[in-house]
């Protein structure tokens, strides 16, 4: 049985192509992001919380697909949105833009 501090979701990450440059929500709509967020599910391509609209956590409760990756460069972290926590593995995580 996982304790607090272990994440019960990294069955979930699976090698995923980023489904746009940007976050693909906010292109489609023509507005601005703050920072991108890639769904480690699926490569959807959302904005972040900072980011007016919120993309990327709207995907996660949307499809209930639980863990992000930074898709920003020199960033390499990894977040389960159920388990609340960073988690690893991380790896390359920056898309070019």
């Amino acid at each position: 049985m996982p304790d607090d501090t272990t994440c019960v979701h990294l069955d979930q990450i699976v090698d995923v192509t980023p489904s746009a440059e940007g976050c693909e929500d906010c292109l489609r709509a023509g507005t601005a992001w703050v920072h991108l967020r890639l769904c480690l599910s699926c490569g959807h391509v959302g904005c972040c919380d900072q980011s007016p609209r919120r993309h990327a956590r709207g995907h996660v409760r949307s499809t209930k697909h639980p863990i992000i990756r930074s898709a920003e460069p020199d960033e390499d972290w990894v977040y389960c949105y159920p388990d609340r926590m960073y988690v690893e593995p991380a790896g390359p995580a920056s898309m070019d833009r």
